[in-house]
């Protein structure tokens, strides 16, 4: 280096609060952080939960301000589908990502891929105020966004390459994971399920 020069900032992140908000801003040290240290297994499950939890509280007060029926059966079911979608989105970017995507620096695991996407979901929690009359519905839409552009950066620190290499894996990977997750159980149980 030479005089004048600073060095980067690394961003330490030592709690799983510290990590999520390093997450949600987007810092490269906590996604290569959480991939590599197998221990963040747990953490990056608990985050999934947490934001999973904070929307479906968001979602659940709302319904109970229009009186809607139901409402827990909703939460809890859109809990397990919030932790069921975090393995699927996982295992497929994996899939894709060590196979048809494959850099020629792409070494990867799928608990790799579960740490870094469990931590990219970290801005969700903000889908918690989605009950508020007229802004709910586009802070979690923005929320939803920023989910995806963090997603984009755990994919492509954990399979080691270039963005557009990683927006190609998301890309396939959610019109599989739509597919999985809504449109085939759709087509078998009645789309009267999901509306």
């Amino acid at each position: 280096m030479t005089t004048g020069e600073t060095t980067p900032r690394v961003y330490r992140a030592s709690s799983i609060w510290d990590k999520m908000v390093g997450a949600s801003l987007l810092k490269v040290d906590v996604y290569e952080e959480v991939e590599a240290d197998s221990q963040q297994n747990w953490p990056a499950f608990a985050v999934v939960v947490i934001a999973s939890v904070a929307s479906g509280l968001g979602t659940a007060i709302g319904g109970l301000v229009a009186h809607v029926d139901n409402v827990w059966l909703f939460f809890l079911v859109g809990l397990g589908t919030s932790i069921a979608g975090w393995l699927l989105w996982a295992l497929t970017t994996y899939a894709l990502g060590t196979t048809i995507f494959r850099g020629p620096d792409t070494q990867a695991t799928y608990g790799q891929l579960l740490r870094t996407l469990g931590f990219s979901n970290s801005p969700g929690v903000l889908r918690f105020f989605s009950f508020i009359p007229f802004v709910g519905g586009i802070v979690a839409f923005a929320a939803s966004i920023w989910v995806v552009v963090a997603g984009v950066v755990a994919v492509r620190q954990a399979l080691d390459f270039s963005t557009w290499r990683a927006i190609g894996t998301c890309v396939v990977g959610w019109i599989i994971y739509v597919l999985v997750l809504f449109v085939i159980p759709g087509l078998w149980l009645g789309w009267q399920v999901f509306f």
